[in-house]
């Protein structure tokens, strides 16, 4: 080996991991030069002359780094190497030689070698060999952790999906056995309905953590509540200096949802101009983005919801027809809360849990009165009210039972609308719905989104729509 004088000799230029050593060599001098050099610049190291010298230390310490000569005169180092990968996969082995045969160096590569060096070699070489190591090791260290997490956190969705989904009425237990037959079609698109705070957001994330498109991204987006100037950069991306403020490449929902699935909730809201481009993207998987003109390729799922009659909106030619037969190959109905009250105790109890535990506070019993009371109520918020609702009750409350007192729906039911006299106009039943959700939260603008499910932007297009002017007075 050649002495080496250079000023950086010796300076761990990247250590995030302490390595354990073996050389393994035949020439003693070798093997104690060497051991010298990496346990003055921080490693352990352990040396050994023979095979069975080095097969006793692999069995007897930890090691994480083998140094090992293809040359041996008892053993050939490559059938060292090739029995430490079956028995130690993880063990990384850098190879050492004096000879040069490039065959037995391409072998030692096939068989798992990470790195060779030829006799002889100055010791910032093997430094840096080892450093490639310990960066090689920890990249893959940090592979793994994040794999575990991924697990982790695909692990802890699915723990909630399943929470989440509350139910025993045969309508929802239904609507749970259709979400699961989507998921075994991946590249089947999907349309949820149902009113507003059914829950259709979540019967997406059951399709899609429960198919093989899982372990990529679900991108969810509210068509409502994207400005129309911007949607068509959200939605395909845009290159830079497109426009005004573009001032880098963007990457848009169609490409950030590549082998996974894209959630289009309110897509009864999207501009007729944009319903175009979206047919095409989701027949031909792809995009442009705007101001570029490479076609960029991408494999995503759509699920769409709605609380809209999209049939109706099609005969007011406020939705292509073809595009609802694209997005509609298969659909489920959330039936509103007031169709299955049998689901009322089951998702309170489960609320009142829930929100005791986040409030680390004693979780109240139920009077049973409370449930009769609620099966009475038409819920025009439906679970999403449901879950406020029993929210509101478990901070306020001061007793260890929640009582009819606590949940004040008596008012609401007097004022919800008729739907006895089966008016079944749309038009006039969300303007009416809308009116309700006002009325109930005090005129609260983001109150009454959060209510209807839809957000703040959705609300005031929709007030502006239908003029719907507050008027605080009105009762």
């Amino acid at each position: 080996m050649v002495p080496f004088s250079e000023s950086n000799e010796g300076k761990s230029l990247f250590s995030p991991t302490r390595l354990n050593v073996l050389i393994l060599d035949d020439e003693r001098y070798f093997t104690e030069e060497l051991a010298t050099f990496l346990k003055n610049i921080g490693f352990e190291v352990f040396q050994a002359n023979t095979g069975n010298e080095g097969l006793s230390t692999l069995i007897n310490q930890k090691i994480d780094l083998l140094i090992l000569d293809i040359k041996l005169p008892e053993v050939n180092g490559l059938d060292i190497l090739k029995d430490v990968k079956v028995i130690y996969p993880d063990l990384e082995v850098i190879i050492v030689s004096g000879h040069g045969d490039m065959a037995d160096v391409i072998k030692a590569m096939r068989l798992g070698a990470l790195d060779y060096l030829r006799k002889p070699f100055r010791h910032i070489d093997i430094q840096l060999a080892i450093e490639r190591t310990q960066k090689f090791l920890y990249l893959q260290q940090r592979c793994k952790q994040m794999e575990e997490k991924n697990s982790l956190i695909s692990k802890s969705l699915e723990e909630s999906i399943d929470r989440q989904f509350i139910g025993v009425s045969p309508q929802i237990l239904n609507v749970f056995d259709l979400a699961i037959t989507a998921s075994k079609y991946p590249d089947t698109n999907v349309l949820i309905t149902g009113e507003s705070g059914t829950g259709k957001e979540n019967i997406a994330r059951i399709i899609h953590y429960s198919s093989n498109r899982k372990d990529h991204f679900l991108t969810v987006v509210n068509s409502g509540a994207i400005s129309e100037t911007l949607m068509e950069s959200e939605f395909f991306g845009h290159k830079k200096g497109a426009f005004t403020g573009a001032l880098c490449d963007k990457m848009g929902f169609f490409e950030t949802s590549d082998h996974g699935t894209l959630f289009l909730d309110e897509i009864s809201e999207m501009p007729a101009n944009l319903q175009v481009r979206m047919l095409r993207a989701i027949e031909e998987k792809k995009i442009i983005r705007v101001g570029d003109t490479k076609q960029i390729s991408t494999d995503f799922r759509v699920i769409a919801a709605t609380n809209q009659e999209l049939d109706k909106l099609v005969l007011e030619k406020r939705f292509r027809l073809d595009l609802l037969h694209r997005l509609n190959t298969l659909q489920i109905h959330i039936p509103p809360l007031r169709e299955r009250t049998d689901d009322i105790k089951p998702l309170m109890q489960y609320f009142v849990e829930d929100f005791s535990r986040k409030i680390n506070k004693p979780t109240p019993v139920i009077d049973k009165d409370v449930i009769a009371v609620l099966k009475k109520y038409s819920f025009p918020g439906n679970v999403r009210e449901l879950k406020n609702l029993t929210e509101r009750a478990v901070i306020l409350s001061k007793n260890t039972m929640l009582g009819v007192d606590d949940f004040p729906v008596k008012a609401k039911t007097d004022i919800a609308p008729d739907r006895k006299t089966e008016n079944f106009d749309l038009v006039e039943n969300e303007i009416e719905l809308i009116r309700l959700a006002l009325r109930n939260c005090n005129y609260n603008q983001n109150a009454a989104a959060d209510l209807l499910g839809i957000q703040r932007m959705a609300l005031t297009r929709k007030m502006r729509k239908y003029n719907i002017i507050i008027n605080k007075e009105e009762n």
